[in-house]
């Protein structure tokens, strides 16, 4: 972990994450943020609150203090919220952190041999208000060192401009259109399950 960008009281929050699972335990108990917008680690550090994106930019560099890549996937839906996770590698298996508005896609133990793998692992839990499962595309991994730059760790500004990129990047393609055709709705016993506690003002209200 680099000292020069961290204040000292900062440091010693950050100390406390002595594993992966330690990351995702913060992004449990803080709140969902529900509003538009994408701070930086530093301001999700001090506001305990956090919306999917800004939880997996917080995991990614919380990752990187862990001797991790500060890696992050985004993963594409339809008629609901794109989904962005941060990812890493334990003994060259796959596991993620994600900050979620539902209870199913947030923490993968690092059991997965290949991304695909881990990132199929969502799909079943991956849908919408309407009980649609929506999980379309995921992108390979994004290395955030490339934004380095921009002090996107530690910057007042707001980072949409990483979304921006995510979305231009090349997605891979979760299953075929018929395949998609013969998706079935969810039961409602598990998406009472999945929705349990969900902030509503930050749930995609899904187009019928």
């Amino acid at each position: 972990m680099s000292t020069s960008k961290w204040t000292p009281e900062e440091q010693k929050k950050i100390r406390l994450f002595k594993e992966p699972y330690d990351i995702q335990l913060f992004l449990d108990r803080v709140p969902y943020n529900p509003v538009g917008e994408c701070r930086s680690p530093r301001k999700v550090l001090a506001d305990q609150k956090a919306h999917c994106f800004e939880g997996a930019l917080f995991a990614a560099s919380m990752l990187r203090a862990l001797g991790h890549k500060p890696l992050i996937v985004d993963m594409a839906a339809e008629n609901d919220d794109d989904h962005v996770i941060a990812v890493f590698r334990q003994d060259e298996y796959w596991g993620a952190i994600a900050k979620s508005n539902t209870t199913a896609l947030r923490y993968r133990e690092p059991v997965y041999r290949s991304l695909r793998e881990l990132i199929m692992s969502y799909f079943d839990f991956y849908f919408n208000t309407l009980g649609e499962k929506s999980l379309r595309s995921y992108s390979r991994p994004v290395n955030l060192a490339r934004f380095d730059r921009t002090g996107w760790e530690t910057s007042d500004e707001d980072l949409e401009f990483i979304g921006d990129h995510l979305y231009k990047i090349p997605h891979i393609k979760v299953a075929g259109e018929a395949q998609i055709r013969q998706l079935k709705k969810v039961e409602k016993f598990l998406m009472d399950a999945v929705f349990m506690g969900a902030d509503e003002e930050g749930l995609f209200k899904a187009k019928e």
